[in-house]
C-alpha cells in the first residue's frame, strides 16, 4: 500500500553537514546505528547527550530510534535551529527526500521529536491521520513551547536502516557561498542545490545601505543581533502585527510592557529597554540545557510608534524615538539592533517617507543595525537604495 499522498508535501527532509554528502548521495543515509557497526567517519552535527537519548527510545516493535534514519516533515525546526547556533550555518545542509520514500517496509510515523515521552511513534498507516493532528503546527512560521508546538514540529518518519541515495531529490543551503562550497564537495552529483535562506532562519535578502545598517527581509525573531525592537502603542494592547507576535512568544516581554502602559511610563520619545535573564535560546532551540555553545540572551526595546492602537503610527513619536536610541544606546549597553519598519505595517506608514528617516538616524550608530522590511507590502526598488535611504543625512 502506497502512503506517500497521504501528506500534502512534495518532500521529507533530513539535517546533515556537508561534510556528509559526497557518502550520502554514494550511499544513501544510514541510520546511528548502521554508522556505528560499520565504523563510517562521518561529520557529527548532533551531540552525544542527543544520541544517547535517542538510544534509549524504542519503536513499537522494540527497535530503538538509532535503528532508523529519520528525516522531518518540516525541516525549519528546533532541531536545526540547536545545530546552526552550535556549529554555524555554513556547514549545515538539509536534505529533500522523494516523498515516495514513504512506501518503504516498516516505518514508523511520530507526532512529535521521536524522543520526547510525550510523543507517540505510531505505525506508517496512521500517517494520515497524524498529520491532521499536527498540520497547524507543522505550518507554524514560530513555536511556542507553552502549547507543545516546540515538540510536534519536530514530528519524524523513521526509515528503517537506510534511506537509500535514488530517493534524495535536493539538497538545499543557507546561501549562494554555502553552494559553491557544498558544489566543490560533490562536483559529480547532478542533484540540484539550491539556497533558501528563510529554511536556514536566515533573511531571503539584505541590502547594504551603510557599513553598519541594512535592509532585510526575513523574520525579525529569529535575527541574531542582541537587541530586538518591538513597536507598541502606549495603551497596552499587543493585538496584531510584530506586537502579538512577542505577545505569544516570550510572555514576559508582555508582562513587562503592561506594567510600563499602568504605570504610564511609556510614551512618544522614550523606549524601554527589557534586558531578558531568560535564555532566547532555550524559547527555541531543541534540549537547549544540553547546548555547549550558542546560547544567548535577547533584549527588547519596546518602542511606541503610535498613542492608541486604533490610530496610525506617528513618523514624528518614530523620529524621537530614534534619537533616544542614538543619544542612550552605548550607556544601555546595546551592542547590534534589529528592528521591523517602524510604522510601515499595520501603522499605514509608507516607506517612501519613513524610510529616510530611520536609515538617517540609525546610520550614526557604530554597531551593527538591521531594519526588516514589512512582508505585507512590496517596496519599488528605487526607495530601498542608498541614494534614497540617505537623502536626509
Amino acid at each position: 500500500m502506497s502512503y506517500s499522498n497521504d501528506i500534502p508535501h512534495r518532500e521529507l527532509y533530513y539535517i546533515t553537514h556537508i561534510d556528509n554528502l559526497e557518502s550520502i548521495l554514494k550511499n544513501g543515509i544510514f541510520s546511528h546505528e548502521r554508522i556505528s557497526m560499520e565504523g563510517i567517519n562521518h561529520a557529527k552535527i548532533y551531540d552525544n547527550n542527543i544520541v544517547v537519548n535517542r538510544s534509549e527510545i524504542l519503536t513499537p516493535d522494540g527497535k530503538d530510534l538509532w535503528a532508523y534514519a529519520n528525516i522531518y516533515l518540516q525541516p525549519r525546526n528546533p532541531m536545526l535551529y540547536r545545530v546552526i547556533s552550535e556549529i554555524g550555518v555554513d556547514k549545515i545542509a538539509i536534505l529533500g527526500i522523494k516523498k515516495t520514500v514513504l512506501d518503504i517496509p516498516n516505518i514508523f510515523v511520530s507526532n512529535g521529536n521521536a524522543a520526547s515521552s510525550y510523543s507517540e511513534i505510531k505505525p506508517i498507516k496512521e500517517l494520515k491521520k497524524t498529520y491532521r493532528e499536527i498540520r497547524k503546527d507543522l505550518q507554524r512560521e514560530y513555536w511556542l513551547w507553552q502549547d507543545g508546538s516546540k515538540r510536534k514540529i519536530m514530528a519524524e518518519i523513521l526509515i528503517p536502516d537506510l534511506v537509500p541515495a535514488e530517493y534524495i531529490n535536493s539538497i538545499y543551503v543557507a546561501n549562494s557561498v554555502v553552494r559553491d562550497e557544498a558544489k566543490s564537495k560533490i562536483s559529480t552529483s547532478k542533484v540540484p542545490i539550491i539556497p533558501e535562506p528563510m529554511m536556514f532562519f536566515q533573511p531571503k535578502r539584505i541590502i547594504p545601505i551603510t557599513e553598519n545598517l541594512d535592509l532585510a527581509d526575513g523574520d525579525l525573531f529569529f535575527s541574531d543581533y542582541q537587541t530586538i525592537i518591538i513597536s507598541v502603542n502606549c495603551v497596552g494592547v499587543m493585538g496584531k502585527g510584530i506586537a502579538s507576535r512577542a505577545k505569544y512568544q516570550f510572555p514576559d516581554v508582555y508582562v513587562y510592557y503592561q506594567d510600563l502602559c499602568r504605570s504610564r511610563k511609556i510614551k512618544y520619545g522614550k523606549p524601554y529597554l527589557y534586558k531578558r535573564e531568560s535564555s532566547f535560546t532555550a524559547e527555541l532551540a531543541d534540549e537547549p540545557d544540553t547546548m555547549t555553545n550558542g546560547v544567548q540572551t535577547k533584549w527588547f526595546l519596546l518602542f511606541p510608534t503610535k498613542d492608541h492602537w486604533r490610530n496610525d503610527s506617528s513618523l514624528e513619536g518614530i523620529e524621537a524615538g530614534l534619537h533616544w536610541v542614538l543619544k542612550n544606546y552605548k550607556k544601555n549597553g546595546i551592542q547590534s539592533l534589529s528592528l521591523p519598519a517602524l510604522g510601515c505595517g499595520l501603522g499605514n506608514l509608507k516607506w517612501k517617507e519613513a524610510g529616510p528617516v530611520m536609515c538617517g538616524i540609525l546610520s550614526q550608530l557604530d554597531i551593527p543595525v538591521r531594519i526588516y522590511l514589512p512582508l505585507e507590502k512590496d517596496i519599488r526598488a528605487e526607495y530601498l537604495t542608498k541614494f534614497h535611504c540617505l537623502k536626509r543625512h
